[in-house]
């Protein structure tokens, strides 16, 4: 593995990745279109000004660095020009996509069925052409993450603020801390040009989830929703052989427990509120 790493988009998950990475790699630098503004939580040196809509600032990127791409792979002509200016194919490439991806939401099937690496994706959806163009000619590895969640992004404060309700559909989420934890061992155990499923392997309905909220906090949803979509069931059984060749695994595979912790870390801080967040993004 390389010295550096180079998170590209340090958003929400990014803040959890850094320390971790710092175990890892001998320098870890983090980009921001304004890194001053953004990123005061790092050091001065390692804050690195990066838009890719702006070509004068790809040359601040490290040419021996591995990558960790953390923001939306488009638009495909301004990646593809990326990619070649800085050699991508030379180096590790871990890109965070997104379940959604996959083209099977409507599925007339209740529950949905499972959906694994092999399910077909929605190339309309100019990100996932981005993903496939890095996949296919850089070898980058692709995480397609499900709804991410954790300190500062918890799911009762969506249900609270009427972005979700009790519904069928079934949502697929992964803890913050277990998401950094994968992005290293994928780029520790870099496999060229494959694809991993990010989730803790166990979907629940948004009707579960709300009531689970109000059984044991008596938070009423705000919405009441009756979609028709029945979501996806994400499968990660490759996620967990990759996490196992490590010796590693999942730590939040217990959502409501984990809901549990959120709850219990909010109410310490005095009812801090989340940082914006939904169920997706990274």
């Amino acid at each position: 593995m390389n010295t550096s790493l180079v998170i590209l988009g340090s958003g929400y998950t990014a803040r959890f990745v850094l320390p971790l990475a710092e175990r890892q790699y001998a320098r870890v630098l983090a980009t921001s279109r304004e890194p001053d503004r953004h990123l005061s939580h790092i050091q001065p040196d390692r804050r690195i000004p990066f838009d890719l809509t702006q070509r004068d600032t790809w040359k601040n990127i490290p040419t021996d660095a591995d990558l960790l791409w953390c923001f939306p792979a488009t638009p495909l002509n301004l990646v593809i020009a990326f990619a070649e200016t800085l050699k991508l194919y030379s180096r590790r490439l871990v890109v965070l996509g997104s379940t959604s991806a996959y083209t099977t939401d409507s599925s007339i099937e209740y529950p949905p069925p499972w959906v694994d690496e092999t399910a077909p994706i929605d190339l309309t959806q100019p990100r996932v052409e981005g993903e496939e163009f890095l996949r296919t000619h850089c070898a980058a590895v692709i995480l397609r993450v499900a709804g991410i969640y954790g300190s500062g992004r918890n799911p009762i404060d969506w249900i609270t603020s009427g972005r979700v309700g009790p519904s069928h559909k079934y949502v697929n989420l992964i803890h913050v801390q277990d998401l950094s934890a994968t992005c290293l061992t994928a780029l520790e155990r870099f496999a060229p040009g494959e694809v991993y499923n990010v989730s803790d392997g166990t979907p629940r309905t948004w009707k579960d989830i709300c009531r689970m909220a109000q059984d044991r906090w008596g938070i009423q949803p705000s919405v009441e929703i009756d979609g028709a979509s029945t979501g996806k069931r994400i499968a990660n059984c490759k996620l967990l052989l990759l996490l196992s060749s490590a010796q590693k695994s999942l730590a939040h595979v217990d959502l409501y427990r984990s809901l549990e912790q959120l709850h219990s870390e909010k109410a310490a801080t005095g009812g801090a509120p989340s940082r914006s967040g939904s169920p997706a993004g990274c």
